[in-house]
């Protein structure tokens, strides 16, 4: 791995663990998914412009456009909307925490449905990111945390597993920002629905609200997963992967210093042990026999 793609990984990892908090200060001024559709709308118009700009054709193959569509869908309809309106009654912190857990699920369904051969490391890894997930889930159940935020969370973490394995091989680098583009404005698309029958558009307007929301639709929206479908083509799938250990830590980390939410101690013990159970999971797959 090269320098390069090192920085690329750490500034994907720090942007996707921020998208937690400014989504939890989003959804505390405004309805959650009129809040996502416009994102993603405002998002993907930016994208095929710029895409447009530098020379991309949105002439995708029919296997790229299965995958635009069903990570569109799955990432942005499913995945966020379910975290943002989830986040309505749970912290910022331990959404993020239960969204790091996604590379395990990915191995855990790779295993079970796919047959893949998972190495005894990575077996150990599971078993850790599991046990990481059931000391902090006990933890705050005996607390205030709400059992329909987490049951969403959970939800929201499985999907986007089943579409990363869907489609995976299916990248594109010489079209990745249309391509990036092209979903947000499948989630924009598939949420807008469900936004105009269960919501009503009553937001309450402050520069915090704008700045949250500015930040997200470009930089965890935008920018992360332009890096990570760059990462993914330079380092491949696995190695590019493993940046997902740093985000229980990240995650925690920004929204306990932005939002001041605290960390109980099991909390700190279940995060550790996740991160290590996802490194242990990534590192067993770069294991050559």
């Amino acid at each position: 791995m090269d320098i390069r793609a090192l920085f690329m990984g750490l500034a994907f990892a720090f942007m996707w663990s921020s998208a937690f908090t400014a989504a939890r200060t989003i959804v505390a001024s405004a309805p959650p998914l009129f809040a996502l559709s416009i994102r993603f709308f405002l998002a993907g118009i930016i994208g095929i412009v710029l895409a447009r700009a530098l020379g991309q054709s949105w002439k995708l193959s029919r296997v790229q456009w299965r995958a635009t569509i069903i990570f569109g869908f799955c990432q942005n309809a499913l995945y966020l909307g379910l975290n943002f309106v989830a986040m309505q009654w749970i912290e910022a912190s331990l959404a993020a925490i239960i969204a790091s857990t996604m590379p395990l699920i990915v191995a855990l369904l790779g295993w079970l449905v796919y047959g893949e051969k998972v190495r005894p490391l990575g077996v150990a890894g599971l078993v850790m990111g599991l046990a990481g997930v059931a000391l902090i889930m006990g933890a705050r159940l005996q607390g205030d945390a709400d059992p329909l935020g987490i049951a969403l969370c959970i939800v929201a973490a499985i999907s986007l597993a089943v579409a990363t394995l869907a489609v995976r091989g299916a990248s594109s680098n010489s079209n990745a920002l249309m391509v990036v583009g092209l979903q947000m404005l499948v989630g924009s698309v598939a949420l807008i629905g469900p936004a105009l029958a269960l919501e009503t558009f009553d937001v309450t307007w402050s520069w915090t609200l704008i700045a949250a929301f500015t930040y997200t639709t470009l930089v965890p929206g935008l920018l992360a997963t332009f890096v990570w479908f760059k990462l993914v083509h330079r380092i491949g799938t696995v190695k590019a992967s493993t940046f997902h250990f740093l985000n229980p830590f990240l995650g925690v980390a920004i929204a306990a210093a932005l939002l001041g939410e605290t960390l109980g101690a099991w909390d700190v013990v279940g995060v550790a042990v996740i991160t290590l159970g996802i490194l242990a999971v990534q590192l067993s797959k770069q294991v050559k026999v």
